[in-house]
């Protein structure tokens, strides 16, 4: 039975409570810094006041706070930010959280843009939060970069996003590259590819859909993008791919079976290869591939 929150609490007595519906210490604390208008980093000062008694409404902002995750929500939508390589995006049901795992793709992609010009022209494609486009944008400032999303409201979001860090992007809305012209140095994306019956389902159901899924294997955009993609890259140009944790092998297949060279994965930080690329040949050139 969880412990109720008591009348006029104190700081750590209203944690105490957090606890007991199931949330994360850190999160709690997370929480209730967020409740008292403080930022995050200021959990010392959570541990110094732990007696005060915390004001009404701030009392009452939590408790929706912690319930709200109790229930799942993500942190980040309460928080109504979430860092990214760097950068503290702005966050809510409109988009998917940025994860740590695609921080892999980002770096991956600055190490593939090093050699080229300051000016390569970069194509995030479903670009959510806008996390991609704008660490690229925030590490490469003259990079020409647009930005591609179906989704207008999550398209708000990053433009938001953009003008808070004032970083100049070109959004466009559309499905993948329907509405995408010219050709591109990169091309990285971060598509559903979460599987329609897939068993981790419910416990994304605060995030969009849309965002999620994709067919009954989880592989569906990630054909598309495969096939299409060769249309819209300079000859030697890369093309760079999230996928899920069971899904290297598939995706390196699709992107040999296309024609791209070079096929390879790259692992996280926890080792699983989140990652897959390759790079278009040049007119005439031989295909090779590496696992």
């Amino acid at each position: 039975m969880h412990a109720p929150f008591p009348a006029s609490p104190t700081a750590s007595q209203a944690l105490a409570a957090a606890l007991s519906l199931g949330l994360e210490r850190l999160d709690a604390q997370l929480l209730l810094l967020h409740a008292l208008g403080r930022p995050g980093s200021d959990r010392s000062w959570l541990l110094a006041h732990d007696t005060d008694r915390l004001p009404e409404d701030a009392d009452q902002r939590f408790r929706q706070l912690s319930q709200r995750r109790a229930a799942g929500e993500p942190l980040a939508y309460l928080l109504g930010s979430q860092e990214f390589f760097g950068l503290q995006l702005q966050v809510d049901a409109r988009v998917l959280v940025p994860r740590a795992d695609t921080e892999t793709l980002v770096d991956w992609a600055l190490e593939q843009l090093a050699g080229l010009p300051p000016a390569a022209r970069v194509l995030d494609l479903g670009t959510g939060s806008g996390a991609i486009a704008l660490a690229l944008k925030k590490n490469r400032p003259a990079l020409d970069i647009t930005a591609v999303d179906a989704s207008a409201p999550a398209l708000a979001v990053a433009r938001a996003n953009a003008a808070h860090h004032a970083l100049a992007i070109t959004f466009v809305e559309g499905s993948w590259f329907e509405n995408v012209s010219g050709h591109f140095h990169l091309i990285a994306s971060n598509p559903p590819y979460v599987a329609q019956a897939d068993p981790h389902l419910p416990a994304l159901a605060h995030e969009p859909l849309q965002a999620l899924t994709a067919g009954p294997d989880g592989l569906d955009d990630l054909r598309r993008i495969i096939e299409q993609a060769p249309d819209h890259l300079h000859p030697q140009a890369w093309l760079l791919l999230e996928h899920g944790y069971d899904q290297a092998e598939a995706v390196r297949a699709l992107l040999a079976q296309r024609g791209f060279t070079e096929v390879r994965s790259r692992a996280d930080l926890a080792g699983i290869a989140r990652c897959s690329g390759g790079r278009w040949p040049a007119a005439g050139s031989p295909g090779q591939t590496a696992g």
